[in-house]
């Protein structure tokens, strides 16, 4: 959140805010060891770089739950790591 790009960024201590104002309104998602190396082994194969890893981590959790919705303002790059998530992945 510190390195949006918005006229005014926001500082770190607003982002903590943020931050905690999600954990106490959302489930946190983690993946163990295999489930994490598994996702990095599959975002290799599929040739991902950078934010595109973290996004294919976002989605192993998502799948992990099963979540009924997924939300993002980046339709086409996360539709094309997970197509079988495709009819969850949403903008907000």
């Amino acid at each position: 959140m510190t390195t949006l790009p918005v006229k005014d960024v926001i500082p770190p201590e607003q982002a903590l805010l943020f931050v905690e104002e999600i954990r106490q309104r959302f489930r946190i998602v983690s993946l163990d060891e295999d489930e994490y190396a598994t996702t990095i082994h599959e975002a290799a194969a599929l040739g991902l770089t950078s934010g595109r890893i973290y996004d294919a981590l976002l989605l192993r959790c998502a799948a992990k739950i099963r979540a009924a919705q997924i939300y993002t303002w980046n339709l086409k790059h996360l539709k094309a790591i997970a197509p079988a998530l495709s009819s969850r992945i949403r903008t907000p």
